[in-house]
């Protein structure tokens, strides 16, 4: 596929595109769809649910939003080799980590993907090739994207075109049981984002109308429809005017008062309902609840502690379904002379105090060289050279191991005794 072709297509998309409301489309509403032909009783029943309608939720931005550049953040590198394999730059690197394509960078390419997947479920890429070798990552719009089995064989239609399965990029968010529908989270959570709607109009409709709930006239009714009409285009008349002129009070027919219908927000505990809507949203997600802006029972301690299970429950899954696709369809089934992998560390990456004294314990346990210590706080390496060698302290022996002797026969003078010991006493002080 050229740049002109991928314009093409993308130009067609928009030409053909529905004139479903892009608000609530039936397509991805099937409920909505029952309601609107009847089938299904439409009374009482909460909001329709679209990605687009579920975005304006703030729990579902803040959700995607942040899990998709979390992960499209994270640095994606290739390796030569097993476990511990050398790094290595070059084309595939500069694909991954820079510029998939000579459209869009590889932020860009991978938060539009992850976006596919924690909205409607999936997110494609084809993969364009020179030969075996690849030269380019195209994005593929789900919507627009149709996969079949054909003898056993899975095939993805987009465009007019045909891509078998080995040179698309398919990460989904739960695949149905024939390994070909998935499920969306935004479908599954439909209940709890159409409640989280629902309060949102509710409370938007309260503050409208200036904090006045719906009221009901109680008092002798005038006889007649046309009559009773009258009165009541004459109280609505006064209340409107008592909101416009900012009175405290206005007239009521001699005998006549309001009664509020239905319950008060702060009875039907509003703000509670709608701080739990915030917590099934990260439920949806898989989001510690700070990560969606809730610290009503945040403290120091435990803040910390779902930073690490951000990356330990939620980063590091997605990153590991992201690695094991890339390296099945970039290197194939049985190529392992190459791997890609992300780079965790900066997620996990504690106050200043906390990462310094981490990498000196490492560098003193010979766990890491100085220069891949400050690799990791963006430090160029050693120039003497030095720093790429392991290094332990000379203290640390095994077990029963005889302590070293200086070239005299003498223990040597770092023998942690006082001056004036001899070698089988010690002086009381």
């Amino acid at each position: 596929m050229s740049p002109d072709d991928y314009v093409r297509q993308s130009r067609a998309r928009i030409e053909a595109r529905s004139i479903e409301d892009p608000t609530y489309r039936l397509s991805e509403n099937p409920e909505a769809l029952l309601a609107m032909l009847g089938v299904l009783d439409s009374r009482g029943a909460l909001p329709p649910v679209s990605i687009d309608a579920a975005l304006g939720v703030p729990a579902v931005m803040c959700a995607v939003g942040f899990l998709s550049r979390a992960l499209a953040s994270l640095p994606l590198q290739a390796f030569r080799g097993g476990e511990g394999g050398e790094k290595i730059d070059g084309n595939l690197a500069m694909l991954l980590n820079e510029a998939p394509n000579e459209e869009v960078s590889s932020f860009e390419w991978r938060r539009h993907k992850w976006q596919q997947v924690f909205t409607g479920g999936r997110g494609m890429s084809w993969i364009e090739r020179a030969g075996v070798k690849p030269v380019a990552l195209w994005p593929l719009d789900p919507r627009e994207t149709t996969i079949i089995r054909r003898d056993g064989r899975k095939y993805y239609r987009n465009g007019g075109r045909e891509y078998p399965a080995r040179d698309v990029i398919d990460v989904t968010f739960m695949p149905k049981s024939d390994l070909v529908g998935h499920y969306s989270p935004i479908f599954l959570g439909r209940k709890a984002i159409a409640l989280a709607l629902a309060m949102n109009d509710f409370a938007g409709s309260f503050f409208a109308s200036g904090g006045v709930p719906p009221l009901a006239l109680e008092g002798p009714l005038p006889q007649g429809a046309e009559a009773f009409k009258r009165a009541q285009a004459d109280i609505n008349r006064a209340i409107d005017l008592a909101k416009k002129a900012g009175a405290p009070f206005f007239g009521m027919p001699p005998g006549h008062k309001l009664n509020p219908i239905g319950i008060e927000p702060a009875k039907g505990q509003m703000t509670e309902a709608r701080l739990f809507q915030i917590q099934e949203v990260a439920r949806i997600w898989g989001l510690p609840p700070v990560f969606v802006q809730d610290l009503s029972k945040g403290t120091f301690s435990n803040t910390e502690q779902q930073d690490l299970q951000l990356v330990k429950h939620t980063l590091g899954q997605w990153a590991k379904a992201f690695e094991d696709e890339l390296n099945l369809k970039l290197f194939g089934q049985r190529r392992r002379s190459r791997k890609v992998k992300h780079n965790l560390d900066g997620m996990q990456r504690g106050a200043f105090k906390d990462r310094i004294e981490g990498i000196a314990r490492a560098i003193m346990t010979g766990q890491m060289t100085p220069d891949e210590g400050r690799a990791l706080e963006d430090r160029p390496a050693d120039p003497s050279g030095a720093g790429s060698k392991l290094y332990i302290q000379g203290a640390t022996v095994p077990l029963g191991t005889t302590p070293p002797v200086g070239n005299n026969g003498e223990p040597p003078i770092n023998d942690n005794k006082e001056d004036g010991d001899d070698a089988g006493t010690q002086t009381d002080d």
